[in-house]
């Protein structure tokens, strides 16, 4: 029997319990770091699977690691459960109908992330313990993925520094081993300080934080000529320094997300942004101070694991939906645009094909749509310190929007969880491969190798800043 195969099988003998536990952490959405029950959930099933359990990892509460397996290689799967806030969102309903006005909801697949990977990191513990082969395998629950960058903390405590390869996947449209591409970002929050006066009898004596602000963003928005054009940079309003009109704001404060294709390039561009806050601190005679708040490495490929996931992909083709799946897609389509459904192929490099609602095909290694749609993902961090590969797996209707109130819709439905458990088998069945063939795994390092020989893994982040533990840091 092939080690695919037998990967298959034990996912399989387990998937029922880790659906189970993919509708709890749905219906539980928590914030980044504030995953408490749902880090509780996977603790317990963890124990509940025999693993030996760590909590609280490199400081993070929410941050735990299960461990199976003695001696010989570390295998490494991550898993993710936070939510987005304002998502809430009925399960199963084709139209905006939230469980609660403006809560939070897991419009990401993050409730199937980490049900999926722990259901790949149990089958390998089972397969490690039939064979008695020398290995270890982790599930690693990573939270705070949406901008809280907790992975990124993770590494830099070395939580990750006797991790031979590891595995991780994402809810896709498609079934995929995408090019190791996405954005490294900084989040950094810029408070101003000036002077309140009355705003008609006195508009001469105060300095308007709040002017400071909004400076500052056209400084920004005339810079995005003169950059490259696959980064990007974002802004939000955090304290626009009170809602009376008639005072000068004394105090504002403006969060900027800046994204480059690579480290370098997104350093360059933070000096830019820094010295664009300088100058309307000096038109505006207020103060300016900055804070870093989260940051995410740009994704590292790996040629041999790819490919080594890629043939596990191929051997097990496209998930096994139904017609039922299908109509439940084809529900949730009809709240999308055409162009929303055109954009999925084409961030997939594949033909548009408007007429089929769910993946029936294995995406061919190495398309992309040139480039297009790039995120980020604190995947970026361990990629560059252990040698990393990430699948896609089809959970949800093709074109849904990520981060949408459609991609919650879907999260507990039969069809998210066939996804789920297909991504399962494939992240075991590739571990299963780097623990039965040293020669891969002797590649895959050499690879990783040379991609960092150059240029060393350096942390994004100053040594001081810590993880936001006490507030919501929103999307990527």
């Amino acid at each position: 029997m092939r080690n695919s195969e037998q990967a298959w099988e034990l996912v399989d003998a387990r998937k029922e319990a880790f659906e189970a536990l993919s509708d709890r952490i749905w219906e539980m959405p928590e914030l980044g770091y504030q995953e408490h029950r749902s880090a509780a959930e996977h603790v317990a099933m963890l124990q509940a699977q025999g693993f030996r359990v760590t909590t609280g990892l490199a400081g993070i509460p929410t941050a735990i690691m299960g461990e199976a397996g003695d001696e010989g290689p570390v295998i490494a799967i991550l898993g993710e459960f936070d939510a987005l806030p304002g998502l809430s969102q009925k399960a199963g309903v084709a139209m905006p109908d939230p469980v609660e006005a403006g809560g939070a909801g897991h419009g990401c697949g993050h409730n199937l992330l980490g049900s999926a990977a722990m259901l790949a990191a149990t089958a390998v513990k089972d397969w490690l313990a039939a064979q008695g082969i020398k290995g270890r395998v982790r599930y690693y629950g990573c939270p705070a993925e949406e901008n809280g960058a907790a992975k990124l903390f993770m590494v830099r405590e070395g939580a990750f520094s006797d991790v031979d390869i590891a595995l991780s996947w994402h809810p896709a449209p498609f079934a995929a081993v995408n090019p190791a591409i996405s954005l490294a970002n900084v989040a950094i929050d810029f408070s101003f300080t000036g002077r309140a006066s009355h705003a008609a009898a006195a508009p001469h004596l105060g300095r308007s934080a709040l002017d400071a602000v909004e400076l500052m963003n056209v400084g920004v928005n005339y810079m995005r000529e003169h950059m490259p054009s696959d980064a990007r940079i974002h802004y939000a309003t955090l304290d626009a320094g009170g809602v009376a009109p008639n005072v000068v704001q004394a105090h504002a404060k403006v969060r900027y997300v800046i994204r480059a294709r690579e480290l370098p390039e997104m350093r360059a561009l933070v000096a830019r942004v820094r010295k664009i806050a300088d100058g309307a601190a000096l038109m505006t005679e207020t103060k300016v101070v900055s804070k870093a708040i989260s940051g995410m490495s740009n994704l590292l490929g790996n040629t041999p694991l790819e490919q080594a996931m890629f043939d596990n992909l191929q051997r097990l083709g496209p998930p096994p939906f139904d017609a039922a799946d299908r109509a439940f897609a084809e529900q949730i389509r009809a709240t999308l645009r055409p162009e929303d459904i055109a954009s999925a192929h084409t961030r997939f490099g594949i033909p548009v094909d408007m007429a089929t609602p769910l993946c029936d095909r294995i995406v061919p290694l190495g398309s992309n749509g040139g480039g297009t749609g790039i995120g980020s993902t604190d995947v970026g961090d361990v990629s560059w310190v252990v040698p990393t590969v990430q699948m896609r797996g089809a959970t949800y209707a093709i074109g849904t929007p990520g981060h949408s109130w459609q991609l919650t819709a879907q999260g507990q439905s039969p069809l998210a969880k066939k996804g789920m458990v297909h991504a399962a088998k494939v992240m075991a069945a590739t571990a299963i491969d780097t623990l039965r063939d040293p020669e891969l795994l002797a590649r895959a390092k050499a690879d990783h190798a040379a991609r960092t020989r150059d240029t060393p893994y350096v942390c994004p982040l100053d040594a001081e800043v810590k993880p936001a533990l006490n507030m919501a840091l929103g999307e990527t």
